[in-house]
């Protein structure tokens, strides 16, 4: 029976993972002056069918293989114990259900690594629970001061949207999101009037001006990789006074709007500080209970070490991680040593 998020999985003909285990324990290593077969990792996955395109792409698996590395899809029609053996579990799916069953196979299956527990994914799905552990952390040192924007949660009724934010104090322009963070649709409210044509459930943030270039800040395990983004413009006073409405936009940023090459002002452009990024995500990983994540971080424009976290997604589009073959095959690797 297949779960809600549609899962899809390659096919395979019969008895080709067999084979390619074998093909794979016939590579050795040398070890005392005796050849030692060489461990394959087995990596279960259950995805959904535009995840497994944009992440196991072709270059990925080659690499993975190389390494002994294999890929196998998860039968969603059989109970999950039925398969493998597998070294670790790979998931991205939605759903009760599936949650409920990988939760019963972490409690007996603890020598298999699941990537990552259902509960923790969840947290980060949710936008009223995302940030809090930011918001907590409050993060300040010599390399800057991290925090998330002002925000407010609006479970239902639009028209009461105005006294909520007047009471909240937050300054407009606001971004609004979806509550559930499946979505990266998001919309822009100029104005008090148009905040009542928003559709709850929502979270709604104030807009922080950043030159319109935002970092992804993609986390695999302990590594680490930045990307530029072009994002959102900068709204000025005169921009605010002069429009209203709600600006819907599909997504704040989007590989096709790389700034990594672009001419910016070095002030605008200026990667976050190496070692605030690492304690930042150090921190959130213990905090999160998460290793695969993103974050998108914005600098507040006019200053040099004002950082704001606005959002955190799980699992995120590594395939448009410059080096990700390299850096997720590296960690699955380091995993599997680990134990």
């Amino acid at each position: 029976m297949r779960m809600r998020g549609e899962i899809a999985y390659k096919s395979e003909e019969e008895g080709e993972y067999e084979e390619m285990v074998g093909v794979q324990k016939q590579k050795y290593s040398v070890v005392g002056g005796f050849p030692q077969p060489k461990k394959v990792v087995v990596v279960g996955y259950a995805l959904t069918s535009k995840k497994i395109k944009s992440f196991l792409q072709p270059k990925l698996e080659r690499l993975a293989r190389n390494k002994g590395i294999l890929f196998v899809p998860i039968d969603q029609s059989r109970p999950l114990s039925d398969q493998g053996p597998f070294d670790i579990v790979l998931h991205k799916l939605s759903g009760k259900e599936w949650r409920h069953i990988l939760e019963d196979y972490r409690q007996t299956h603890p020598e298999v690594t699941v990537l990552d527990p259902p509960d923790a994914i969840q947290h980060v799905y949710n936008r009223q629970s995302m940030l809090q552990d930011v918001a907590d952390l409050n993060l300040s040192d010599t390399f800057g001061k991290v925090r998330v924007p002002r925000q407010l949660v609006i479970k239902r009724d639009p028209s009461s949207i105005p006294d909520a934010v007047n009471k909240a104090g937050l300054t407009l322009p606001l971004v609004a999101k979806p509550l559930v963070a499946k979505s990266h649709e998001l919309s822009l409210a100029y104005d008090q009037y148009s905040l009542q044509k928003l559709e709850p459930p929502l979270v709604l943030q104030e807009f922080i001006n950043h030159g319109g270039v935002l970092f992804k800040v993609y986390i695999v395990g302990e590594a680490i990789k930045v990307v530029r983004r072009f994002s959102l413009p900068d709204v000025s006073k005169r921009e605010l006074s002069q429009n209203a409405g709600v600006f819907r936009f599909p997504r704040v940023s989007c590989a096709a709007a790389s700034a990594d090459d672009a001419d910016l002002d070095p002030c605008i452009a200026e990667l976050p500080p190496r070692p605030l990024l690492e304690r930042l995500a150090k921190e959130l990983r213990r905090r999160l209970g998460l290793r695969l994540f993103n974050l998108d971080i914005i600098r507040e424009h006019g200053t040099r070490d004002r950082y704001y976290v606005i959002d955190i997604n799980y699992f995120p589009g590594y395939g448009k991680m410059p080096e990700y073959e390299h850096i997720f095959t590296d960690f699955l690797l380091s995993l599997v040593q680990d134990k």
